[in-house]
């Protein structure tokens, strides 16, 4: 025709040049005509490339020839009306372009998925026609002809490559699956597609192709693969391996594109998570493996019926006649048939290294069989001396109950092998970052109890009869992954680590060299300053805006939500295992003889050990978090600062505003029940600082009798603040005895030097047993323990060694040979 193949609308050429009487007889013409409409109307009114308008009227007049040739041939001639409407229709629908630009490219079968049906259609045309499962020796000279009809159908090589691979894959399927290469070939051609799928300029077309393509082969092989002991036999095994790489490289290429699920991101990584080799192939061992066993166990529930049904017509049919001969001839056949069936089960029971349903079932149906046999040998027996005993002990018995509380029991440790999961990861990666601002506990934990719950759950679903013994032992492997997790939450160090380390007791006054050093460095303030925390003197409280907690101690804190969330959960389960307990008396399942029943008394409650490791665990999680907020985190403004050179200028006002501010902060995070307990040893944290403060503060900090009445006046403050921060949270009796041994101390600051000195020989005579001798020379010094009281005489000489008098030196000196340091 002289026209590039581009621009050629086929049907319409055909049906202007072929004639009706080149077909046999009108009838076979006008089938011919209405094939030719119907490809037209397919590719430029129902699946147009191009939107159409409803209202074009091209598209009006084509709906209504094609209508018009249901009931007989159209006119085709040259002077046709009908022919040159159609022509004009065709040709103006065919022509458009989506822009309203000239193109040079006729669109009448580009549209999906006229396109890819009839170059589907093309490529089925490499195979030979005496052989559909061979491919033409042309096939290259083909494929490079079909490249012709790319730009007419709208291919591409993408496109083009997966048709190919449908082709490949449809044809193994439509010849009954008699050549294998042809799998092998329609693999290759997926590497491509995977290829392709991974560029980034893949079009609309490409993707649904691929989608319809990859769905049909993955439903069609994961059948198989999921029951390939159903589908391939000793002849045919090593197909496999020609679909098992087609199946992994479908599941790869749909789990790494997320374009083709349309699912939110978390579906997708699960989606992938899912899709990858080993959970693919794993997934098919364990679906062929049980579908393959459940059959198994149908076989041997069958085959006991008719051991019973073949003993039981022994007995009635056989055994009367050959009784005559044979004394015990009813017991000899029940006999023989129990090993029979025994050396059955023995090798079945071999391959059942799950419990399951069937496994249970096949093991109770057995018992039911094993206990028709036994009565059979009794019965038969009772004329022989010792009853049938030497018969019966030939009788291996099944051990029905033994295996199945093996079985219970094997399930119990695989499920919670799962346990082991939360471990590592709570031991390496977890963050102790609240899981949520809902939900502020560790993610390992919800992990930890959703685990526990499944497990209770499923453990209930088990078709036996679950007797006190084996909740317990499901309640004991619970417990000991409780509490290997909680030892993983209360492995936060000690409060040791956040002590500081007391300076040697000295002297020191405050005109001191060193002291006069500080007033010229911080004129303003005596207080030693640390830069990241806002220090104020007298008028500057206000200042303060945020608290000190560090990211550490809030952790402490999620570390504490944790362990109460585990201790809510543990109530729960618990109620869960007594409840269920006495609903699976009910159970319709049975065990055989019921060896294994316990006779002790149900327990109140199974996770007793595991609430007390908890409270363990709060108490020391809580110590640690106090001891760091306090000694850490407030250290500058507190330990290191209150009361350094100057009372008046370093007042307490500071730093009970950051203590404020850090146990709202406390509050905020904690869950209700763990706050009581972690503001308790804030308060006893506050108070060993404090202590330290006016024992233990260095040479930088001096006291005068007269400061005893502000230092009163700023522990009442203290206590105070924790008062109305934990209102209601710290009992005050348990504060009254926290603050009693601080306030004995402060009363001992409000005595006089010569008094302290008293005090001081007095509880000294009394630890020796003997009067102190002042004779001028060096006394031992007491040791530091570091627990303060008044009549420890330790305490009393670091209130003498703060004291800033004249007694208080000549005594030191001449005792100690402490001389104040200037």
């Amino acid at each position: 025709m002289g026209k590039r193949a581009e621009t050629i609308i086929l049907p319409l050429e055909l049906l202007r040049h072929l004639k009706p009487s080149e077909f046999n007889d009108s009838h076979e013409y006008h089938i011919w005509q209405k094939r030719q409409l119907k490809i037209l109307e397919a590719g430029l009114l129902l699946h147009p490339s191009i939107p159409l308008e409803k209202s074009n009227a091209f598209a009006v007049r084509l709906r209504d020839i094609i209508r018009s040739s249901e009931s007989g041939p159209i006119d085709t001639g040259k002077n046709s009306d009908t022919m040159r409407t159609l022509f004009n229709s065709v040709v103006s629908l065919a022509w458009r372009s989506a822009n309203g630009t000239p193109t040079d490219v006729c669109h009448w079968a580009d549209g999906y998925p006229v396109n890819v049906h009839l170059y589907v259609a093309l490529l089925q045309s490499i195979f030979d026609i005496r052989d559909e499962t061979s491919v033409l020796d042309e096939v290259d000279e083909l494929l490079e002809l079909m490249k012709k009809t790319w730009s007419t159908l709208g291919i591409n090589r993408p496109i083009h490559n997966v048709c190919l691979t449908w082709v490949l894959f449809h044809q193994y399927v439509a010849t009954s699956q008699l050549e294998p290469d042809l799998l092998g070939a329609s693999h290759t051609m997926l590497t491509e597609v995977a290829a392709d799928a991974k560029k980034p300029d893949r079009d609309a077309l490409f993707l649904k192709v691929m989608s319809s393509v990859l769905a049909s082969i993955r439903e069609w092989s994961e059948k198989r693969l999921f029951s390939y002991h159903d589908y391939f036999q000793k002849g045919t095994i090593s197909v496999i391996d020609n679909l098992l790489p087609l199946a992994l490289t479908a599941m790869k290429i749909i789990g790494e594109d997320i374009l083709l699920t349309g699912e939110s991101p978390e579906k997708e990584k699960e989606e992938r998570s899912m899709n990858s080799q080993g959970n693919r192939v794993d997934g098919y061992i364990r679906s062929s493996l049980k579908n393959a066993f459940k059959k198994a166990s149908e076989a041997l529930l069958k085959l006991a019926e008719e051991t019973e049904a073949l003993a039981l017509n022994e007995k009635e049919h056989f055994s009367p006649i050959l009784k005559k001969w044979h004394s015990i001839a009813s017991g000899v056949a029940a006999v023989t048939l129990h090993s029979c069936y025994g050396a059955v089960l023995k090798h079945y029971l071999n391959c059942a290294s799950q419990l399951s349903n069937e496994t249970v079932e096949v093991l109770h149906r057995s018992g039911k069989l094993e206990n028709v046999l036994v009565q059979m040998v009794v019965e038969d027996s009772g004329e022989c001396e010792d009853g049938g005993k030497t018969m019966v002990r030939q009788m291996v018995p099944y051990e029905v109950d033994s295996i199945i509380l093996g079985l219970v029991k094997q399930w119990i440790d695989e499920r919670l092998q799962k346990g082991q999961h939360c471990l590592e990861k709570a031991k390496d990666t977890e963050t102790w970052n609240p899981k949520s601002k809902t939900e502020p506990y560790a993610r390992s934990a919800v992990e930890l109890m959703k685990l526990a719950k499944e497990t209770i759950h499923d453990f209930f679903e088990i078709p036996v009869e679950i007797t006190e013994d084996l909740v317990q032992d499901l309640a004991d492997a619970l417990e000991q992954l409780f509490e290997e997790y909680i030892a993983v939450v209360a492995s936060c160090g000690s409060k040791q680590n956040y002590m500081p380390v007391l300076p040697p007791m000295t002297r020191c006054h405050r005109d001191s060299k060193f002291m006069k050093l500080c007033k010229r460095a911080t004129p303003c303030s005596i207080a030693l300053e640390d830069p990241t925390h806002h220090h104020m003197g007298p008028g500057k409280e206000g200042l303060l805006s945020r608290p000190t907690t560090s990211r550490g101690t809030q952790r402490l804190y999620i570390r504490l939500n944790t362990l109460h969330y585990l201790l809510t959960y543990l109530n729960s389960l618990d109620k869960t295992l007594s409840i269920s307990r006495r609903d699976s008396r009910n159970s319709t399942y049975f065990s055989a003889n019921n060896r294994h029943r316990s006779n002790k008394t149900t327990s109140s409650s199974y996770f007793d050990s595991s609430r007390s490791s908890i409270a363990a665990a709060c108490q020391l999680v809580s110590e640690v978090a106090a001891y760091r907020l306090t000694f850490l985190d407030s250290n500058s403004m507190f330990y290191e600062s209150l009361y350094v050179g100057d009372m008046v200028n370093t007042s307490i006002q500071p730093v009970l505003q950051v203590l404020k501010q850090n146990l709202t902060l406390l509050c905020a995070i904690l869950n209700d029940r763990a706050q009581p307990l972690a503001i308790k040893e804030v308060m006893k944290a506050s108070f060993e600082a404090y202590l330290m403060v006016l024992l233990a503060g260095g040479h930088s900090r001096v006291f005068y009798r007269s400061d005893h009445e502000m230092i009163e006046e700023d522990f009442r403050n203290l206590k105070k603040t924790f008062s109305t921060c934990g209102e209601g949270l710290i009992p005050e009796d348990v504060m009254e005895k926290e603050a009693e041994i601080v306030e004995g101390v402060i009363d001992l600051m409000g005595e006089s030097t010569e008094q302290l000195i008293e005090d001081y020989n007095a509880v000294t005579s009394e630890a020796s047993g003997k009067e102190v001798v002042d004779a001028g020379h060096k006394l031992p010094m007491p040791p530091t323990t570091g627990k303060w009281n008044r009549t420890d005489p330790n305490t009393i000489l670091r209130v003498l060694c703060h004291r800033v008098d004249r007694t208080a030196n000549q005594y030191l000196k001449r005792s100690f040979h402490l001389g104040k340091k200037r």
